[in-house]
């Protein structure tokens, strides 16, 4: 049974909600071990009405298989935090966690990372640098080449840009960061037991760029990296137009589909799978996923919260493996 840390996200939106709630669902499916405050939890346990006691361990070799205990690793975060808005308190027990979690898969003594939702601006307010979870978890294990990745019912979707703006994509889009999305989307696809890969590339432009009346990325940096995906052994094709590539990837044309930005690929998953779309860092030593929803302050603590896309998110956190 692998052992997993949880973390419990921005103490003020749905994390900790999300988390007791999907606990119960997978408790016989791996051993699940949440990393956040303990005075938290427990508060989120009376309000989501779920039957489950909550033990604080200080270390997560004291766990063990139990369907009526939650085992709660307080990394000393504090006590005092603001619910259903953004504060910078929040932001630091959230990292604190997020370190602490990062941590124990680093060093094997848990088998994988699921992360509930922190708040981007809450990172900003306590001095933190990054835009978001996939940024810091890159910088947290040392590694350099490292993607986003989506899967929610039957798209998987990798990204070759993330959190930055639309006008910055262009210059950003070359035939490295490309190739590189490649390389990880095939990484990915092994992760999730897919030996042998379709990659789908999108283009950035409409059509495709139509031969470059519309866009000269395709024909300068995408499709070149392409060609040198296929001269690597990789079977890749594109790019193809952005309108008809995820089409293809529903009707199982593809595997996975690599993005050039953020909503390209993540409107059309949330389209179709928008309560249970799940997060993964690819190129990461460690397996890490997350529920593919923010912290929803406006439904927070209120006992409404929807588990699903977290319990999918533990379970491919238990599905997927490391090359």
């Amino acid at each position: 049974m692998k052992k997993l840390a949880i973390t419990a996200g921005d103490p003020g939106g749905i994390g900790p909600e999300v988390v007791l709630k999907a606990v119960p669902v997978v408790s016989r499916e791996c051993l699940p071990i949440i990393i956040g405050n303990s005075a938290i939890i427990e508060e989120a346990r009376s309000l989501s009405g779920v039957s489950i006691k909550i033990k604080k361990i200080r270390d997560v070799g004291e766990a063990c298989p139990a369907t009526d205990t939650l085992w709660c690793l307080d990394p000393d975060s504090g006590g005092v935090f603001k619910k259903c808005e953004t504060a910078a308190e929040n932001g630091i027990a959230a990292v604190q966690c997020i370190k602490k979690g990062v941590a124990l898969a680093l060093e094997k003594k848990v088998d994988a990372l699921v992360t509930a939702p922190i708040s981007k601006e809450a990172l900003h307010l306590a001095g933190f640098p990054w835009p978001g979870h996939t940024e810091m978890l890159g910088e947290l294990t040392g590694t350099k080449e490292y993607a986003m990745m989506l899967v929610g019912g039957p798209l998987k979707v990798i990204l070759v840009t993330i959190h930055t703006s639309l006008r910055s994509v262009p210059g950003l889009v070359t035939k490295k960061s490309v190739l590189r999305a490649v390389r990880l989307a095939k990484k990915a696809s092994e992760m999730l037991g897919i030996d042998r890969p379709r990659i789908g590339v999108a283009g950035l432009n409409p059509h495709a760029g139509e031969s470059g009346m519309l866009g000269t990325e395709e024909k300068e940096e995408i499709a070149p990296a392409v060609e040198a995906a296929a001269g690597e052994g990789i079977a890749a094709e594109g790019p193809y137009p952005p309108d008809t590539i995820f089409h293809k990837a529903y009707n199982g044309g593809v595997d996975i589909v690599v993005c050039m930005y953020h909503d390209q690929g993540l409107i059309p998953l949330k389209m179709i799978a928008f309560e249970k779309g799940v997060n993964v860092t690819v190129g990461l030593p460690i397996i890490r996923t997350s529920p593919d929803h923010g912290t929803a302050y406006d439904i927070a603590w209120k006992g409404i919260a929807d588990p699903s896309s977290m319990i999918e998110a533990i379970r491919l956190a238990v599905r997927l493996r490391l090359s």
